[in-house]
Parts: structure tokens; C-alpha cells; sequence
């Protein structure tokens, strides 16, 4: 099990001590630091099931100034969406953990990190 983190992100920090509290196995990946390929995006929004503008995170100043809430949301524009979140990390919505399933969850509340941890 994996969780992409931004330390500074509550969400990410309650995440994470859930995880400790129930005493999971996961390794953590500071995405701003160690920013995701396009190809670990594709993967990762494959495992979730969602398209890339999904987990954009669109009221961010990247996402204002690349002006994505006016990009078409369509398959001949997710390149473009997955793109843009490979070069702007900071788009990409937090925490998300990878399930040892194979899936993938955003781990935005309690329940959504205990779904992880029961695949």
C-alpha cells in the first residue's frame, strides 16, 4: 500500500494516522517532491476509476492560471488533463492511497481510508 502525500494537507496527516493507528504496512510518497510520471498517473487513475480531471484539484492558482475548468472533458482532452497534473503536482487532489488490491482510493475522510485498508 502506498499514500501520495503533501505534509502540509490535513487530510494527508489524518490519513496517515489512521494508517499508524490501525497499524497498516504502506510506504509514503511526498508527490510534490517525487512527482508522479504521466504513466504513474494513467496507473493510478486506472486502479481509481476516474478520469484525470477527477482529481484535479481546480481551485488551486496552477489550475486558475492554466484556466483547466474551461478544458473539454473528454477523451481527446485527457492527455492534455494528465499533463498538466504531472507538471503542476500540486493539481493533483490528496491523499490518495493504492490498495494492495490493485485499486485505488482518494482518502479524503476516515471512511475512505478504512475502504483501503479493508481491499
Amino acid at each position: 500500500m502506498e499514500i501520495w502525500i503533501n505534509p502540509a494537507c490535513s487530510k494527508c496527516r489524518g490519513a496517515v494516522a489512521l494508517l499508524d493507528a490501525e497499524g497498516a504496512d504502506y510506504t509514503v510518497r511526498r508527490y510534490l517532491e517525487d512527482v508522479p510520471t504521466p504513466d504513474e498517473i494513467r496507473a493510478v487513475l486506472e486502479r481509481l476509476g476516474l478520469e484525470p480531471w477527477d482529481i484535479t484539484r481546480t481551485q488551486e492558482a496552477d489550475a486558475k492560471e492554466l484556466g483547466v475548468k474551461s478544458w473539454p472533458r473528454d477523451d481527446d482532452s485527457r492527455e492534455r488533463w494528465i499533463t498538466a497534473l504531472a507538471e503542476h503536482p500540486k493539481l493533483i487532489q490528496r491523499p490518495i492511497i493504492t490498495a494492495d488490491d490493485g485499486t485505488a482510493v482518494v482518502a479524503r475522510t476516515d471512511d475512505a481510508v478504512r475502504e483501503a485498508l479493508s481491499r
